[in-house]
């Protein structure tokens, strides 16, 4: 007897047109990313360009993912390049929420679309069919029409080239969503380590109206509370409010700095 997939309920969020909460690990910890589940995290994310594994590591990827079965927390995953390889092999492994870094074109952007789709604007696809983790081993029900209709492919705005662009890549069938990239953003602006700069803001805010503008959701980093609440008033729909190791340092500078000081 077939089994029915769970709903992906990052998608969902942004179809309601709600605003989804997460978290970056950067200890890429199983525990970690269940107890973040435990806690109502809408999302947590993993960032495999930066640090982490492979995204060909298999066996680590299956460990993460895991730690989210069977709860309304999804991960979401940061390829480190625009290959039509890493993204099946990601979903084949049961990634439903991913994004991709590097991108500058929209022809870019539609092959990594592409690639996770078994249909894909009204023709053949060129996801593989097999029977992997994200099948169950192949025992889920409707398969290829619950992948395609479950799968949220996102990509990261983070280059001038890519701003440049940004019209035709909103344009793309089936684009998930846009993730801004303040910080890399700001190297190739000029700017590096200067997210602030008003060149970077301004560029920031192109990719924020024009995404709102074609009705594809945007995402982003929260700098605080503050501008948590402010990105979700201006229309962010992905927020991440920080990370494993950022806030670690925040409370344990507090426990030490309340010991010398007698609080």
């Amino acid at each position: 007897m077939g089994k029915s997939p769970q709903a992906n309920e990052l998608r969902r969020t942004l179809d309601d047109g709600e605003v989804a909460l997460g978290v970056l690990d950067n200890a890429y910890s199983p525990t970690l990313v269940e107890f973040y589940g435990e806690l109502g995290l809408d999302f947590v994310w993993l960032d495999l360009e930066h640090g982490g594994p492979s995204p060909l590591d298999g066996e680590r990827l299956d460990d993460l993912l895991r730690a989210v079965d069977g709860t309304e927390t999804e991960l979401l995953v940061r390829l480190p390049s625009p290959d039509p390889a890493l993204v099946r092999k990601a979903l084949d492994a049961g990634v439903r929420n991913l994004f991709v870094s590097r991108i500058e074109t929209a022809d870019e952007v539609r092959r990594v679309v592409r690639a996770s789709r078994f249909r894909y604007d009204g023709e053949a696809g060129e996801r593989g069919f097999a029977n992997p983790r994200a099948s169950r081993w192949g025992t889920t029900d409707d398969y290829v029409q619950t992948e395609d209709e479950e799968t949220l492919v996102g990509v990261t705005i983070e280059s001038q080239t890519a701003v440049d662009n940004l019209d035709e890549i909103l344009d793309v069938p089936e684009l998930g969503f846009v993730f801004v990239g303040p910080l890399d953003l700001a190297v190739s602006l000029g700017h590096p380590g200067k997210p602030d700069h008003p060149d970077v803001q301004d560029a920031v805010e192109e990719i924020r109206e024009a995404s709102l503008d074609a009705d594809v959701p945007v995402g982003g980093l929260g700098f605080g509370m503050d501008d948590v609440n402010e990105k979700a008033d201006s229309g962010y729909q992905i927020l991440n409010l920080g990370s494993t190791t950022g806030a670690v340092e925040q409370v344990v500078t507090s426990w030490l700095d309340g010991y010398r000081t007698g609080e």
